[in-house]
């Protein structure tokens, strides 16, 4: 083990590392808290490959067991177990949701060493009776704080029953909230508690701002491309939004204007999940707009920015979204777009941290008026201020645009004046037939058929309005195919 540690290039134990591996090694219940990217799950990686030296597993009855709240950070540790273990023959078996059953039926079925799993996997595999957890003798709890506080209590402690009572629990987490730590204190049998910074503490190496900004989405998105834009040093960022909606949004509208992005968030595939980051720790990608599934634990340890397009709602989640750049004593920069509806999620912030974060070019109070979106004043977008429209229907158009039957007489009264009546009469016709062509047109088009179609088409390639509501830029090809009736 430890000439695998060296070929890894590590040669002094973190503070984190150095407190619970002696402990861990005597078989010790631990609470580690400590800063996000110093080396937690080495914490418990190292202890428990020695600890699993001498023994062996059996079929379906795995020796340790580690809960992960994520399919990425699951799958991080038992890449850790690879490069740590690498001298070792340790069956390592990885429970994560997108993968079929059968394949991970099969690594069971030769004995699991080690079980890295999310919890919902690992209950499924449990109900399939493909699972028995009478040989656990560790078990290990990552990121506590959000398994126990994002309703995974009840999985939790369905697991722990499950489980010998003369097991040995570890919990990691950069964040311990007392609320969370009684629940903690439930599944820690007279624990050490190693605690090698102030919870929820950021890391020092970061360079933190708020950067204030106009509540509209379009405005937000245009206040971050110019942010990214003015990073000198920039060599490649995490962009956090709150929502999966949001992620999918900007998304597309930074690749639209040119960047080199990509997107995860947690209703994508698993391929696909893996594949993106994957990307992204190449190199590949130089943006990632990310949902806080990728907040947690995630070791991509040169990340040199981080952008917060939305204010996180727990404070606790801003701690992980920055621990994502300045890992491992690097620098970083964490910037912030903070409107004012989210004034009271930032003082939750530095109310937590313990620290004031200076603004960037000044707070709310400087921020010049809003401008009104261009895309909003053309014509035709039926938004507030267009009289356009208004203007039309006020002279006899009627909800579709076209001339109503009371412009058809009015404009005949006209011609009364002028035209004999046969001509009145043939010129009525003319215009009632012309108005019932247009309306015809209007229902056969291939697309929905209102005022702003056209506008909306035009408006996909362009960002400085609004987010289209409805189907957005997401129109199903389907439904832009007419219809053919037959008899």
């Amino acid at each position: 083990m430890l000439s695998a540690v060296t070929d890894a290039g590590y040669t002094i134990p973190t503070p984190i590392q150095a407190g619970a591996i002696p402990f861990a090694l005597q078989r010790r219940d631990i609470c580690g808290i400590a800063q996000t990217g110093t080396g937690k799950t080495a914490s418990f990686v190292l202890p428990m490959l020695s600890l699993l030296e001498k023994g062996r597993a059996r079929a379906r009855m795995p020796r340790t067991l580690i809960l992960e709240p994520t399919r990425e950070l699951a799958a991080q540790v038992a890449e850790n177990f690879e490069k740590y273990g690498k001298n070792h023959r340790l069956n390592v078996a990885l429970l994560i949701g997108g993968v079929s059953f059968e394949e991970q039926d099969r690594k069971l079925e030769r004995g699991a060493d080690v079980l890295i799993c999310t919890p919902g996997r690992l209950l499924d595999h449990f109900e399939r009776g493909k699972l028995l957890m009478s040989g656990v003798e560790i078990f290990v709890i990552d990121e506590a704080d959000r398994m126990l506080d994002m309703g995974f209590i009840p999985d939790i402690e369905r697991i722990a029953k499950m489980i010998p009572f003369t097991r040995q629990t570890l919990f990691f987490s950069a964040t311990m909230p007392p609320e969370i730590q009684k629940l903690a204190d439930r599944f820690l049998q007279n624990p050490e508690r190693i605690e090698v910074a102030k919870p929820a503490s950021a890391s020092k190496t970061i360079t933190q701002r708020f950067v204030a900004t106009h509540g509209k989405d379009y405005e937000k998105r245009a206040t971050l491309r110019d942010l990214v834009r003015a990073q000198e040093e920039l060599k490649n960022a995490i962009i956090f939004c709150n929502r999966k909606v949001d992620v999918a949004d900007l998304f597309r509208s930074l690749e639209r204007h040119g960047f080199s992005v990509g997107a995860l968030h947690g209703d994508m595939d698993q391929r696909s999940r893996t594949t993106m980051l994957q990307n992204f720790r190449d190199g590949q990608l130089q943006l990632l707009v990310a949902s806080d599934v990728a907040a947690r634990g995630l070791d991509i340890p040169d990340v040199s920015h981080v952008f917060n397009f939305d204010v996180p709602i727990h404070s606790e989640d801003y701690v992980h979204r920055i621990g994502r750049t300045g890992r491992a004593g690097r620098s970083g920069a964490a910037f912030t777009l903070v409107t004012k509806r989210d004034m009271k999620f930032t003082d939750a912030i530095e109310k937590l941290i313990g620290e004031k974060v200076e603004w960037l070019n000044g707070d709310l109070n400087a921020l010049p008026p809003a401008e009104e979106s261009k895309e909003m004043d053309r014509p035709g977008r039926g938004g507030r201020g267009d009289k356009s429209r208004d203007r039309g229907r006020g002279k006899g158009r009627g909800a579709s645009g076209h001339k109503s039957d009371t412009a058809v007489e009015h404009t005949t009264a006209e011609i009364i004046e002028v035209a004999p009546p046969a001509k009145v009469e043939s010129v009525k016709q003319e215009r009632k037939a012309e108005n019932k062509q247009h309306n015809n047109a209007r229902n056969t088009r291939p697309y929905p058929a209102n005022d702003d179609s056209r506008d909306r088409r035009r408006y996909r390639d362009h960002d400085d309005g609004p987010t289209p509501v409805g189907f957005g830029d997401d129109i199903p090809a389907f439904m832009l195919i007419a219809a053919s009736a037959k008899v």
